[in-house]
């Protein structure tokens, strides 16, 4: 089988999750004379610093706070970004974590979860695939993660939220490539970010937001399907996924409690926002 030719430069990116994070660091990556970024995210003040790195790097920067979650909101703004230039690259990396502390997950978090994790990637994807098939042209990358591999006890709804858009992607790659339309499906381990941060436990391979942007950088332009990275953690869950379910449970039992979401208890704390 021919692999896949590789992508050109993109001049016109869109990120969502933009204000911290691997959408931060994407947006400083990408940021270059003749580049226009389109950003998203919800902290006003944190956005507008990565907008000014970015400007400083010689790109073009556009900044839009708003939800993920707001369907019709998200619509629009993506149609606006692309009348004002057509989208190279749409990166869909959005997103929220939540653990159970220990027992059991509550529904609020669960929902809170996916309506960010899930539909906002929907939000994200749907209205940018119909916009680049319709011209034959874009590439598009949907962030899942390393914990969509395997149901992980102390992380359900994230992990189930991460299976759905790596599952999404995956699928919607073969139909619309006909089309001249690219998708890539990107699953980091550990990756040191306000996210991470609120891990109280040892994160092995744990790596900095700007290695992790560049191998996601490098994977988008060879057309990979999927960026998987650090790899020993990448072999280490397709290891554990070939294990009798009861035996997966057993371990899985023993992996350290994660902090439930903050937002899902009441008012978010400056600074456990998602970007």
């Amino acid at each position: 089988m021919s692999r896949p030719r590789r992508r050109p430069s993109p001049r016109a990116i869109l990120i969502t999750g933009a204000s911290s994070g691997l959408g931060a660091a994407l947006a400083r990556h990408y940021a270059a004379p003749g580049v226009r970024l389109f950003l998203h995210g919800r902290d006003d003040a944190r956005l507008a610093a990565v907008a000014a790195a970015c400007t400083k790097a010689g790109a073009a920067v556009e900044t839009h706070i708003g939800e993920v979650t707001d369907a019709a909101a998200m619509a629009a703004w993506i149609a606006a970004c692309d009348h004002a230039q057509p989208l190279d690259l749409v990166i869909a990396n959005a997103g929220i974590s939540g653990g159970t502390a220990g027992g059991p997950e509550g529904a609020d978090q669960v929902r809170r979860i996916f309506a960010v994790n899930v539909d906002g990637v929907l939000n994200t994807v749907l209205p940018a695939v119909a916009a680049m098939t319709a011209r034959g042209q874009g590439q598009i990358a949907v962030m899942s993660s390393i914990a969509g591999f395997l149901g992980l006890p102390n992380a359900p709804a994230y992990c189930a939220s991460k299976t759905a858009v790596k599952t999404l992607g995956e699928g919607m790659r073969g139909p619309i490539a006909a089309a001249g339309v690219a998708v890539t499906v990107i699953c980091p381990g550990y990756v040191k970010t306000p996210m991470t941060d609120a891990n109280d436990f040892t994160m092995p391979f744990l790596m900095s937001v700007e290695q992790a942007a560049g191998l996601i950088a490098a994977g988008l332009a060879a057309n990979k399907a999927r960026i998987a990275f650090p790899w020993p953690m990448v072999a280490a869950v397709r290891l554990l996924a070939l294990l009798p379910p009861d035996m997966l449970a057993w371990l899985m039992a023993r992996l350290p409690a994660k902090s439930e979401l903050s937002e899902a208890a009441g008012p978010r704390p400056p600074g456990q926002s998602p970007s």
